[in-house]
């Protein structure tokens, strides 16, 4: 996620960050830099224009001038104004209403809006301990219907049915009215999506909007598309009084422009990041972490609460406490660890959040982004008997040689995974001898050639 930006300004403002003084050619050399890098990234000309023009006045203010290290000081009234282009906080989903509160969702064709339904009532049923049904109101689409019945299925939500024989309006006001007497606090109404911006579709959803009042009404839109994301949501915006944005997709995108353009074009908050086609892939967005991020000064209060919502906690006190009495870490708690990373978006997902990883050799990070590599390893231990889990060293020859057909990969494979077992378990034994110290040390040795934790 913003890659490119975050490499280009990396790379701008390492070369003012150490000035003892700026001056106005200085700072016009910048932010020619930065300014070619937001338009490299997608972000729509007004909104560069007007950030460049914020920065260049608080830069040559007196803030900086009196500075102790002027260089730094420009970066923070960077950090700033990104803040501010994003919308400065993170805008929560206002449910305070008479139950059920009523979300609408909008958006064409093709930008994740029916998984996003799934997502948000996953967020609001497991964080906001909410009970939510979800209904589709696209008549035009039968497999719509039937892939939001098999999401809400998938994160234990309740779905009111529908098919194409009715009217978006009836059906909409029909899972209301049920929901009212099923004493359900929140109704996702899922719309139907069109290919582009057409007048009768307008028409339509300004029609069911008018009929069932949505507290909340969301426009999801695809990052990978840039600055016309943000035009596209201008011109829902006119139509609809919508109240955020679902950004989708985010993950494949490497520029940034959207996230960047959204909120000077419609006005209206960003409210969550789509960041993976999985059901918990939805993160509330918070500008001054994302801004943090851009600056390849990592995002740890998000990492933080991905850990605490993420991991086993049980498992993790259980893995503790056995590797505190010293019955060490064999292959099957090796698994677990595997899955908890996996459940956690993968190890990308959270290297992403730490600072300085835009510092890191691509070759190093090439080599965490494959998520083939966690699913291979899993094959290959559970192509393992329980015994040959519980002592790795009896795994010779033909028993590699067994694992390896069961698991539908290399003898190489299997001996790589060994030897990376064998790092993780002695880093274990140090974390019972003493201390995070040594466990950290320790780590350096896990991570792919050339890569090493930012210090």
């Amino acid at each position: 996620m913003f890659n490119n930006l975050s490499e280009r300004l990396n790379q701008t403002l390492k070369n003012i960050s150490g000035r003892g003084r700026l001056t106005e050619d200085n700072i016009k050399d910048t932010l020619r830099e930065v300014r070619m890098a937001l338009l490299e990234a997608d972000v729509a000309l007004p909104v560069v224009r007007e950030f460049i023009n914020k920065v260049r006045d608080r830069a040559l203010g007196a803030e900086v001038n009196k500075s102790l290290s002027p260089g730094q000081m420009f970066i923070k009234i960077v950090q700033s104004e990104l803040e501010n282009a994003m919308g400065e906080a993170n805008e929560a989903l206002d449910l305070s209403c008479q139950p059920p509160a009523v979300v609408m969702m909008a958006g064409l064709q093709g930008a994740g809006k029916t998984t996003s339904v799934a997502k948000l009532a996953k967020h609001l049923k497991e964080k906001h301990k909410k009970k939510v049904l979800v209904v589709s109101a696209d008549v035009y689409r039968p497999a719509a219907i039937k892939q939001l019945e098999t999401l809400a299925g998938e994160v234990g939500v309740e779905f009111h049915p529908s098919d194409i024989s009715q009217k978006p309006i009836a059906i909409a006001t029909g899972a209301i009215e049920f929901a009212k007497k099923q004493f359900f606090d929140v109704v996702i109404v899922d719309t139907a999506g069109r290919l582009h911006v057409d007048s009768e579709m307008m028409a339509e959803i300004i029609d069911l909007h008018a009929a069932i009042k949505p507290i909340e009404t969301l426009f999801t839109v695809d990052a990978m598309t840039g600055q016309d994301a943000a035009n596209t949501a201008k011109a829902f915006n006119e139509a609809l009084p919508l109240t955020g944005v679902i950004l989708t997709k985010v993950d494949g995108d490497a520029r940034g422009g959207a996230a960047l353009s959204i909120r000077h074009i419609t006005g209206k908050p960003i409210k969550f990041l789509g960041v993976g086609e999985k059901t918990e892939a939805l993160e509330p967005f918070h500008p001054d972490r994302i801004a943090s991020r851009i600056l390849g000064m990592g995002d740890v209060l998000s990492l933080i609460e991905q850990v605490e919502s993420k991991v086993d906690k049980d498992q993790a006190a259980k893995l503790a406490q056995k590797i505190q009495k010293g019955q060490g870490f064999d292959l099957t708690d090796f698994r677990d660890q595997l899955q908890q990373m996996k459940n956690m978006g993968g190890m990308m997902s959270m290297l992403d959040k730490l600072p300085g990883m835009s510092n890191l050799p691509p070759e190093a990070l090439a080599q965490v982004q494959d998520d083939k590599m966690t699913k291979t390893m899993e094959a290959i231990i559970n192509s393992m008997t329980p015994k040959e889990r519980a002592r790795p060293e009896i795994i010779k020859g033909s028993r590699k040689k067994r694992i390896a057909a069961g698991a539908g990969t290399s003898i190489q494979e299997v001996n790589k995974l060994l030897k990376q077992f064998t790092q993780m378990q002695k880093m274990m034994k140090k974390m019972k001898g003493g201390g995070l110290k040594k466990m950290m040390r320790s780590m350096g040795g896990m991570m792919p050639p050339g890569m090493k934790f930012p210090r």
